[in-house]
């Protein structure tokens, strides 16, 4: 701070120095004046100058200090020690923007809390037809109309559920319940779920679970291989998807491995983007570069570790490995 200080008086400083040069060239040159009087006077000045300084530096890098100690929350409290009207001129700005800004904040988070709960109802609601859909789906004869309605709703439902817990997961914190999670029925149940898209594409499964229980909220580890396997299904063609946990240095882990087309090698340090597909398939305009993300988000807030392996062309193996109790100790204190 006495750097910047030094610095932003630097004109000033200039400017006595500048004086005192001209006070001793005038002595210097006019015999009448006696040098070592001016000499005097000017050391004498430089005492209170450097005096004059420092008491002004305490008074005014007080001030400073506080705007260099603003956080984002836009509290103005550091700065009531304004004195020059300069500083209470600054002190008055900010304070006017900090209102503004505040209550544009606060309107804003309102209508974004109001779009959420409009979408998450609208959601709701687009549920119902879809459930009576499905029952008169039920009833069709013709098995290939039935099969690619079917199909189709199985894709308006995904995208609906996606949007859903996008919208949760901002307060996921809020929505934990972390218990003793089997995983057969919750893996039977997504598979259930798909089973007439896996029937089309002639995708079976190969569940081999020994560790058959985990510690996590069992309806976001849900969400979350509904994700996995629905990228599993929709890249893979005629081949079995595997299941396995296994217990692995005092951590449960869960694999999905399908043999789909595989991840490009310099996709995969991005397919946890937002957004991000893929470089190779730009023709695949069913991605919509969320399931991943969304994923990834979730797996954060349930401390789980997602790592994945592949081979273009051979298949893709996700990973998650689940946290030890204590790390849910902390989770939960958070």
């Amino acid at each position: 701070m006495i750097k910047k200080y030094v610095s932003e008086r630097r004109s000033w400083i200039i400017l006595f120095l500048a004086l005192q040069a001209l006070f001793l060239l005038i002595a210097y040159l006019d015999a009448s004046i006696h040098f070592q009087s001016i000499l005097y006077i000017v050391f004498l000045s430089f005492i209170i100058f450097i005096l004059f300084l420092m008491i002004r530096y305490q008074k005014e890098a007080t001030f400073y200090k506080g705007l260099e100690a603003l956080d984002d929350d836009f509290d103005l409290t550091s700065l009531r020690d304004a004195r020059t009207p300069f500083e209470k001129i600054t002190e008055t700005q900010l304070t006017e923007q900090a209102k503004y800004y505040k209550e544009s904040l606060s309107d804003l988070l309102i209508n974004v809390e109001q779009e959420k709960d409009d979408l998450l109802g609208w959601i709701h609601e687009v549920k119902t037809p879809l459930t009576t859909m499905q029952l008169m789906m039920d009833r069709l004869e013709d098995e290939r109309l039935k099969t690619q309605l079917n199909n189709e709703w199985l894709r308006i439902h995904l995208l609906l559920d996606q949007q859903l817990h996008q919208r949760r997961i901002p307060f996921i914190k809020n929505d934990l319940y972390i218990e003793v999670t089997a995983l057969e029925p919750l893996l039977y149940k997504e598979i259930k779920d798909l089973k007439s898209w896996c029937m089309q594409k002639g995708i079976g499964f190969d569940i081999s679970l020994q560790r058959s229980e985990v510690l996590t909220d069992a309806k976001w580890l849900a969400f979350m291989i509904r994700q996995l396997l629905t990228n599993a299904v929709k890249y893979s063609e005629q081949s079995d998807i595997l299941i396995s946990s296994y217990l692995e240095e005092g951590q449960v882990k869960l694999a999905i491995k399908d043999a789909g087309r595989g991840i490009d090698p310099r996709d995969l340090s991005r397919i946890f983007d937002k957004g991000f597909t893929s470089t190779t398939s730009h023709h695949d305009n069913a991605a919509t570069g969320m399931g991943l993300y969304l994923t990834q988000k979730v797996a954060v807030s349930l401390a789980i570790e997602i790592n994945v392996q592949s081979t273009l062309g051979e298949g893709t193996t996700f990973t998650l490995t689940f946290p030890k109790k204590n790390a849910f100790v902390q989770l939960t204190s958070m």
